[in-house]
């Protein structure tokens, strides 16, 4: 009877977070405006390709490459333009296309509604990120079946929720630690009760969870500060300053997204120790409360090991060219280890480690007095 109450409870949480969905899509940003007025963005196919406008500045390209394009979707669907590929000399932005290749371009029309002027972007690429979604999708039901539903349900709850409240409450200034906080909490509490459901490792995984991000938080903007890192080291935060955007506050975003980046382990780590602890209890239903906090302790000390490095190393992934930069130019260690780009690096894995090593011995804590409870 207590299991088909919970069943039901979480039948109902899944579809409460469905309509939250459902919700969530029909949310306007309020910043859903056009920089033009009078195009479209399609995809198109490159049918022939014009390099003579190209020349080459050092390993960089300049210039435009002209391309011949059949539209394939949209106004124009089915005609033949001329579009240009303009090159800046930025290698994470310039491309060469080539006959056959798809891509997506925006073309511009006259009021009467007329081929005014076309541009190819980038490569079409949508078609295959909807694959690698449905890969995604498809693999978690196979291997997970019903918990793999609710992990998608979460999955795209947390997405939306960055999407739809955490960036357009930034852009409005909101205090950017206050509504990651807000937001960090709230993904963990509609992932754990989808994925664990309505159980007691569940509740005492949120709490753990949640006084951990509170600390991890705190440590953020302490060592922020002490640091002295400007926002700026993020990629493209300069650009929202020029995009009449002044009033945003970068250093305390950049805070905020140091604990909102590893709020994800803090959430696998405490239901880890939770859920490790609950058997536990359930083999042996006598234990005393301090055999319970040493079981989460040691439990935690095995798992928060791989879980820093896990976290280190993910992090090494996004600035491995800092490095080799450095490296290259035979830059001397305590000028590597001392600049601002490396410092934040630094702050932000350390940072997010501190809060796996602290979120261990408050979730076994947390657990030691409910199970013992009850």
């Amino acid at each position: 009877m207590l299991l088909q109450k919970m069943r039901d409870k979480e039948v109902i949480f899944s579809l409460v977070c469905i309509v939250v969905i459902i919700i969530l899509l029909m949310l306007p940003t309020g910043f859903e405006k056009q920089i033009y007025t009078n195009a479209e963005h399609v995809k198109v196919k490159i049918l022939e390709t014009n390099e003579s406008g190209i020349y080459n500045s050092g390993i960089l390209k300049l210039g435009s490459q002209v391309c011949l394009i059949e539209v394939l979707e949209g106004t124009f669907k089915g005609s033949q333009i001329e579009a240009a590929n303009l090159l800046s000399g930025r290698l994470e932005v310039d491309k060469l296309f080539a006959k056959g290749d798809k891509a997506l371009a925006l073309i511009e029309k006259t009021e009467d509604g007329q081929v005014l002027d076309a541009n190819v972007l980038d490569y079409y690429r949508l078609n295959l990120e909807w694959l690698l979604v449905f890969l995604f999708m498809g693999a978690l039901i196979l291997f997970s079946g019903k918990t793999g539903v609710r992990t998608i349900i979460s999955f795209v709850v947390s997405l939306l929720c960055m999407w739809k409240v955490l960036v357009p409450g930034l852009l409005n200034g909101y205090n950017p630690m206050v509504l990651g906080l807000i937001i960090g909490v709230t993904m963990a509490v509609i992932t754990l009760l989808l994925v664990a459901g309505f159980t007691e490792k569940a509740y005492c995984a949120i709490l753990g969870m949640s006084i951990a991000s509170i600390m991890t938080c705190l440590m953020a903007i302490a060592f922020g500060n002490l640091f002295r890192i400007h926002g700026g080291v993020m990629p493209w935060s300069e650009s929202l300053l020029y995009s009449g955007y002044q009033h945003l506050d970068l250093t305390r975003i950049y805070q905020a997204a140091i604990y909102l980046s590893c709020s994800g382990a803090l959430v696998d780590l405490s239901v880890d120790i939770s859920a490790a602890i609950e058997e536990v209890v359930d083999k042996k239903p006598t234990i005393s409360r301090k055999e319970i906090l040493l079981s989460g302790l040691n439990i935690g000390r095995s798992v928060v090991g791989s879980q820093t490095t896990t976290l280190l190393l993910a992090y090494m992934g996004s600035f491995i060219t800092i490095m080799m930069v450095y490296m290259a130019q035979g830059t001397p260690m305590v000028s590597i280890l001392n600049g601002q780009s490396m410092a934040s690096e630094i702050l932000h894995t350390l940072v997010g480690c501190l809060g796996l090593v602290i979120v261990s011995p408050i979730t076994a804590f947390i657990c030691s007095l409910r199970y013992k409870k009850h």
